[in-house]
Protein backbone atom coordinates (compact mmCIF):
# COMPACT_ATOMS: atom_id res chain seq x y z
CA UNK A 1 0.00 0.00 0.00
CA UNK A 2 1.70 3.08 -0.94
CA UNK A 3 2.45 5.47 1.91
CA UNK A 4 1.41 9.37 0.81
CA UNK A 5 1.30 12.68 2.32
CA UNK A 6 -1.74 14.81 2.02
CA UNK A 7 -0.86 18.78 2.80
CA UNK A 8 -3.50 20.83 2.91
CA UNK A 9 -2.80 24.86 2.44
CA UNK A 10 -6.93 25.77 1.63
CA UNK A 11 -8.22 27.37 -1.67
CA UNK A 12 -11.28 26.71 -2.92
CA UNK A 13 -11.04 22.90 -2.22
CA UNK A 14 -11.51 23.61 1.20
CA UNK A 15 -13.19 26.48 1.49
CA UNK A 16 -17.17 27.10 2.66
CA UNK A 17 -19.73 30.47 2.08
CA UNK A 18 -19.50 33.26 4.60
CA UNK A 19 -20.74 36.51 4.94
CA UNK A 20 -17.86 37.60 2.98
CA UNK A 21 -17.72 35.12 0.21
CA UNK A 22 -15.97 32.31 0.23
CA UNK A 23 -13.15 31.35 2.22
CA UNK A 24 -10.93 28.62 3.10
CA UNK A 25 -12.46 26.75 6.32
CA UNK A 26 -11.89 22.85 6.21
CA UNK A 27 -9.71 21.05 8.58
CA UNK A 28 -7.73 18.80 7.16
CA UNK A 29 -9.78 15.98 8.89
CA UNK A 30 -12.96 17.67 7.13
CA UNK A 31 -11.56 17.55 3.87
CA UNK A 32 -10.68 13.90 4.21
CA UNK A 33 -14.64 13.16 5.50
CA UNK A 34 -15.18 13.89 1.77
CA UNK A 35 -12.85 11.73 0.30
CA UNK A 36 -12.70 8.54 2.33
CA UNK A 37 -13.67 6.08 -0.24
CA UNK A 38 -10.71 7.81 -2.30
CA UNK A 39 -7.97 6.91 0.31
CA UNK A 40 -9.04 3.55 0.81
CA UNK A 41 -6.20 1.78 -0.95
CA UNK A 42 -3.59 4.21 0.08
CA UNK A 43 -2.21 4.71 3.85
CA UNK A 44 -2.14 8.80 4.13
CA UNK A 45 -1.03 10.91 6.99
CA UNK A 46 -2.83 14.50 6.32
CA UNK A 47 -0.88 17.63 7.71
CA UNK A 48 -2.54 21.16 7.78
CA UNK A 49 0.06 23.61 6.82
CA UNK A 50 -2.51 26.48 6.38
CA UNK A 51 -6.38 27.73 5.84
CA UNK A 52 -5.05 30.60 2.99
CA UNK A 53 -6.56 31.52 -0.22
CA UNK A 54 -4.38 31.21 -2.54
CA UNK A 55 -3.96 35.33 -2.92
CA UNK A 56 -2.97 35.17 0.01
CA UNK A 57 0.04 32.54 -0.05
CA UNK A 58 3.66 34.40 -0.95
CA UNK A 59 7.19 33.48 -0.70
CA UNK A 60 7.38 32.76 2.99
CA UNK A 61 4.66 30.00 2.48
CA UNK A 62 6.49 28.66 -0.60
CA UNK A 63 9.40 28.34 1.57
CA UNK A 64 6.95 26.47 4.50
CA UNK A 65 6.07 24.12 2.22
CA UNK A 66 9.01 23.69 0.75
CA UNK A 67 10.76 22.91 4.14
CA UNK A 68 7.86 20.58 5.24
CA UNK A 69 8.31 18.48 2.14
CA UNK A 70 12.15 18.33 2.66
CA UNK A 71 11.79 17.37 6.08
CA UNK A 72 8.70 14.37 5.21
CA UNK A 73 9.60 13.20 1.80
CA UNK A 74 11.88 10.35 3.17
CA UNK A 75 8.57 8.37 4.72
CA UNK A 76 6.26 8.76 1.77
CA UNK A 77 5.96 7.53 -1.77
CA UNK A 78 4.44 10.60 -3.12
CA UNK A 79 3.24 14.09 -1.23
CA UNK A 80 -0.34 15.79 -2.61
CA UNK A 81 -0.38 19.21 -1.78
CA UNK A 82 -4.00 20.76 -2.25
CA UNK A 83 -3.83 24.52 -2.73
CA UNK A 84 -6.43 27.56 -4.17
CA UNK A 85 -6.16 27.81 -8.04
CA UNK A 86 -5.26 31.71 -8.28
CA UNK A 87 -1.64 31.28 -7.36
CA UNK A 88 -1.40 27.55 -7.97
CA UNK A 89 0.81 27.80 -11.11
CA UNK A 90 3.87 30.34 -9.53
CA UNK A 91 4.13 27.75 -6.08
CA UNK A 92 4.01 24.69 -8.50
CA UNK A 93 7.12 26.41 -10.27
CA UNK A 94 8.75 27.86 -7.51
CA UNK A 95 8.20 23.96 -5.36
CA UNK A 96 10.01 22.49 -8.64
CA UNK A 97 13.08 24.90 -8.27
CA UNK A 98 13.49 24.91 -4.40
CA UNK A 99 12.92 20.86 -4.07
CA UNK A 100 16.07 20.42 -6.86
CA UNK A 101 16.16 16.73 -7.24
CA UNK A 102 13.70 15.87 -5.27
CA UNK A 103 13.24 11.72 -5.54
CA UNK A 104 9.55 11.49 -5.47
CA UNK A 105 6.32 12.84 -6.90
CA UNK A 106 4.51 15.97 -5.30
CA UNK A 107 1.70 16.46 -6.67
CA UNK A 108 -0.64 19.94 -6.40
CA UNK A 109 -4.00 20.02 -6.60
CA UNK A 110 -7.66 22.19 -5.95
CA UNK A 111 -10.44 22.68 -7.33
CA UNK A 112 -13.15 25.31 -8.93
CA UNK A 113 -15.81 24.42 -6.55
CA UNK A 114 -15.34 23.38 -2.47
CA UNK A 115 -15.47 19.82 -2.13
CA UNK A 116 -18.49 20.12 0.22
CA UNK A 117 -20.31 21.26 -3.50
CA UNK A 118 -22.47 18.12 -4.97
CA UNK A 119 -20.89 19.23 -8.28
CA UNK A 120 -16.92 19.79 -7.71
CA UNK A 121 -14.49 18.97 -9.10
CA UNK A 122 -12.27 18.29 -6.11
CA UNK A 123 -12.75 14.42 -5.54
CA UNK A 124 -12.00 14.08 -9.65
CA UNK A 125 -8.59 15.83 -9.19
CA UNK A 126 -7.67 14.42 -5.71
CA UNK A 127 -8.05 11.14 -7.47
CA UNK A 128 -5.76 11.79 -10.44
CA UNK A 129 -3.54 13.51 -8.26
CA UNK A 130 -3.21 10.41 -5.68
CA UNK A 131 -2.53 8.57 -9.51
CA UNK A 132 0.46 10.45 -9.96
CA UNK A 133 1.77 10.96 -6.25
CA UNK A 134 1.91 6.88 -6.67
CA UNK A 135 3.71 6.84 -9.86
CA UNK A 136 7.14 6.55 -8.78
CA UNK A 137 7.96 9.40 -11.20
CA UNK A 138 10.06 12.37 -9.16
CA UNK A 139 9.46 15.65 -10.02
CA UNK A 140 6.65 19.02 -9.02
CA UNK A 141 3.51 18.28 -11.28
CA UNK A 142 0.01 20.01 -11.05
CA UNK A 143 -2.71 17.59 -11.78
CA UNK A 144 -6.08 19.23 -12.62
CA UNK A 145 -9.10 17.91 -15.03
CA UNK A 146 -7.58 14.55 -16.03
CA UNK A 147 -4.29 16.40 -16.83
CA UNK A 148 -0.54 16.37 -15.30
CA UNK A 149 1.18 19.24 -15.99
CA UNK A 150 4.89 20.02 -15.21
CA UNK A 151 5.03 22.40 -11.98
CA UNK A 152 7.07 25.34 -14.48
CA UNK A 153 4.45 24.78 -17.17
CA UNK A 154 1.15 24.70 -15.79
CA UNK A 155 -0.75 28.22 -16.34
CA UNK A 156 -4.40 28.97 -15.19
CA UNK A 157 -6.02 29.94 -18.09
CA UNK A 158 -9.71 29.93 -16.88
CA UNK A 159 -11.53 31.28 -14.11
CA UNK A 160 -14.58 28.99 -13.44
CA UNK A 161 -14.02 26.08 -16.11
CA UNK A 162 -12.75 22.93 -14.55
CA UNK A 163 -10.30 22.69 -17.17
CA UNK A 164 -8.63 25.53 -15.66
CA UNK A 165 -4.80 24.98 -15.97
CA UNK A 166 -3.23 24.43 -19.58
CA UNK A 167 0.46 22.79 -19.79
CA UNK A 168 2.37 25.87 -22.23
CA UNK A 169 4.25 24.87 -24.79
CA UNK A 170 5.25 21.38 -23.37
CA UNK A 171 2.29 18.49 -23.40
CA UNK A 172 1.63 17.30 -20.60
CA UNK A 173 3.23 14.80 -18.31
CA UNK A 174 0.39 12.74 -17.88
CA UNK A 175 -2.93 12.36 -19.22
CA UNK A 176 -6.42 10.20 -17.26
CA UNK A 177 -8.77 8.12 -19.57
CA UNK A 178 -10.31 4.52 -19.43
CA UNK A 179 -6.88 3.42 -19.82
CA UNK A 180 -5.46 5.11 -16.42
CA UNK A 181 -2.36 6.88 -16.07
CA UNK A 182 -0.23 7.43 -19.04
CA UNK A 183 2.88 9.03 -18.75
CA UNK A 184 4.50 10.81 -21.20
CA UNK A 185 8.71 9.58 -20.26
CA UNK A 186 9.70 12.28 -22.52
CA UNK A 187 8.25 14.94 -20.76
CA UNK A 188 9.24 13.41 -17.26
CA UNK A 189 12.29 15.82 -15.53
CA UNK A 190 15.08 13.76 -15.14
CA UNK A 191 16.89 13.20 -11.84
CA UNK A 192 20.84 14.71 -12.03
CA UNK A 193 22.03 14.25 -8.47
CA UNK A 194 20.91 13.79 -4.46
CA UNK A 195 18.37 15.94 -3.35
CA UNK A 196 18.59 19.02 -1.77
CA UNK A 197 16.47 22.00 -0.62
CA UNK A 198 17.17 25.46 -2.15
CA UNK A 199 14.65 27.71 -0.34
CA UNK A 200 16.16 31.03 -0.44
CA UNK A 201 14.37 33.56 -2.32
CA UNK A 202 14.61 37.00 -3.04
CA UNK A 203 11.28 38.59 -2.84
CA UNK A 204 12.71 41.84 -4.74
CA UNK A 205 11.31 41.36 -8.06
CA UNK A 206 8.99 42.97 -10.38
CA UNK A 207 7.01 42.17 -13.46
CA UNK A 208 5.73 44.39 -15.67
CA UNK A 209 3.50 43.99 -19.43
CA UNK A 210 4.73 46.65 -21.83
CA UNK A 211 1.81 48.93 -23.42
CA UNK A 212 2.46 51.11 -26.12
CA UNK A 213 3.93 54.90 -24.67
CA UNK A 214 4.96 53.22 -21.35
CA UNK A 215 7.05 55.78 -19.41
CA UNK A 216 10.61 54.58 -19.16
CA UNK A 217 11.00 56.37 -16.00
CA UNK A 218 8.99 53.92 -14.02
CA UNK A 219 12.33 52.03 -14.01
CA UNK A 220 13.71 54.40 -12.34
CA UNK A 221 11.22 54.21 -8.99
CA UNK A 222 11.75 50.71 -9.48
CA UNK A 223 15.62 51.39 -9.21
CA UNK A 224 14.75 53.84 -6.09
CA UNK A 225 12.53 50.59 -4.18
CA UNK A 226 15.86 48.77 -4.63
CA UNK A 227 14.20 46.04 -6.67
CA UNK A 228 16.81 43.01 -7.69
CA UNK A 229 14.94 41.83 -10.81
CA UNK A 230 12.51 42.67 -13.64
CA UNK A 231 10.44 40.13 -15.63
CA UNK A 232 9.34 42.22 -18.58
CA UNK A 233 6.07 41.07 -21.04
CA UNK A 234 7.49 42.45 -24.03
CA UNK A 235 5.46 42.43 -27.08
CA UNK A 236 5.40 39.34 -29.62
CA UNK A 237 8.58 37.69 -30.40
CA UNK A 238 10.29 40.02 -28.48
CA UNK A 239 9.71 43.97 -29.15
CA UNK A 240 10.12 46.29 -26.81
CA UNK A 241 9.96 50.96 -27.89
CA UNK A 242 12.72 53.25 -28.30
CA UNK A 243 11.32 55.54 -30.62
CA UNK A 244 10.36 58.54 -28.57
CA UNK A 245 9.95 56.73 -25.02
CA UNK A 246 13.16 55.22 -25.41
CA UNK A 247 12.67 51.91 -23.18
CA UNK A 248 16.20 50.16 -24.42
CA UNK A 249 18.21 53.36 -23.02
CA UNK A 250 16.60 52.57 -19.65
CA UNK A 251 17.02 48.91 -19.21
CA UNK A 252 20.52 49.02 -20.50
CA UNK A 253 21.32 51.66 -17.56
CA UNK A 254 19.13 49.74 -14.98
CA UNK A 255 21.47 46.66 -16.32
CA UNK A 256 24.42 48.78 -15.56
CA UNK A 257 23.27 48.99 -11.77
CA UNK A 258 23.52 45.40 -11.57
CA UNK A 259 19.47 44.68 -11.95
CA UNK A 260 19.05 41.96 -13.38
CA UNK A 261 16.15 41.79 -16.72
CA UNK A 262 14.62 39.03 -17.97
CA UNK A 263 12.58 39.16 -21.16
CA UNK A 264 9.66 37.34 -22.45
CA UNK A 265 6.60 37.31 -24.41
CA UNK A 266 3.15 38.76 -24.05
CA UNK A 267 2.12 36.02 -26.06
CA UNK A 268 0.88 32.38 -23.71
CA UNK A 269 2.11 29.97 -26.94
CA UNK A 270 5.67 29.44 -28.66
CA UNK A 271 8.94 31.08 -28.14
CA UNK A 272 10.29 34.81 -27.72
CA UNK A 273 13.36 35.08 -30.40
CA UNK A 274 14.91 38.60 -29.73
CA UNK A 275 17.31 38.07 -32.30
CA UNK A 276 14.36 38.43 -35.38
CA UNK A 277 13.29 42.47 -35.10
CA UNK A 278 15.57 45.07 -34.75
CA UNK A 279 13.70 46.28 -31.60
CA UNK A 280 14.85 42.74 -30.38
CA UNK A 281 18.23 43.06 -31.18
CA UNK A 282 18.62 46.25 -29.32
CA UNK A 283 17.22 45.00 -26.29
CA UNK A 284 19.87 42.26 -26.48
CA UNK A 285 22.61 44.47 -26.48
CA UNK A 286 21.52 46.54 -23.74
CA UNK A 287 22.11 43.01 -21.57
CA UNK A 288 18.87 41.79 -20.23
CA UNK A 289 18.17 37.62 -20.78
CA UNK A 290 15.79 36.11 -22.83
CA UNK A 291 12.75 34.23 -21.13
CA UNK A 292 12.09 32.22 -24.64
CA UNK A 293 9.32 29.95 -23.98
CA UNK A 294 9.12 30.04 -20.04
CA UNK A 295 5.76 30.69 -19.00
CA UNK A 296 5.57 34.18 -16.42
CA UNK A 297 5.05 32.24 -13.17
CA UNK A 298 7.99 30.58 -14.39
CA UNK A 299 10.08 33.60 -15.22
CA UNK A 300 9.25 35.07 -12.09
CA UNK A 301 10.29 32.59 -9.33
CA UNK A 302 13.21 31.42 -11.14
CA UNK A 303 14.79 35.06 -11.01
CA UNK A 304 13.53 35.08 -7.30
CA UNK A 305 15.62 32.07 -7.13
CA UNK A 306 18.08 32.79 -9.15
CA UNK A 307 19.01 36.04 -6.89
CA UNK A 308 18.63 33.83 -4.14
CA UNK A 309 21.66 31.67 -4.96
CA UNK A 310 23.45 35.21 -6.11
CA UNK A 311 23.33 38.63 -6.60
CA UNK A 312 25.60 38.48 -9.51
CA UNK A 313 23.80 39.48 -12.87
CA UNK A 314 26.45 37.15 -14.98
CA UNK A 315 25.63 33.95 -12.99
CA UNK A 316 22.11 34.80 -13.36
CA UNK A 317 22.59 34.31 -16.50
CA UNK A 318 23.93 31.48 -16.35
CA UNK A 319 21.14 30.14 -14.68
CA UNK A 320 18.69 31.45 -17.34
CA UNK A 321 20.62 29.38 -19.77
CA UNK A 322 20.18 26.39 -17.74
CA UNK A 323 16.93 23.84 -18.15
CA UNK A 324 16.95 22.76 -14.73
CA UNK A 325 13.12 20.84 -14.70
CA UNK A 326 11.86 21.38 -18.25
CA UNK A 327 10.62 25.08 -17.58
CA UNK A 328 12.83 26.30 -20.90
CA UNK A 329 13.57 25.14 -24.37
CA UNK A 330 16.61 26.17 -25.41
CA UNK A 331 17.16 24.98 -28.92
Amino acid sequence: MNKILLITTGGTIASEPTSEGLAPSLSSQQLAAFIGGLTADYSVKIEDLFQLDSSNIQPEEWQCIARTIAREYRSYDGIVLTHGTDTMAYTASVLSFMLRNIPIPVVITGSQLPISHPLTDGVENLRCAFAMACSKRAGVFVAFDRKVILGTRAVKVRTTGFDAFESVNCPPAATIDAGGLKLDENILPRMNGAFSLEDRLCTDVFLIKLTPGLNPEIFDMLLNMNYKGIVIEAFGAGGLNFIRRDLIAKLQKIVEYGISVVVCSQCLYERSDFTIYQAGQKALQSGVVQGFDMTTEATVTKLMWALGKTDGSEEVKQIFAANYVGEISLQ
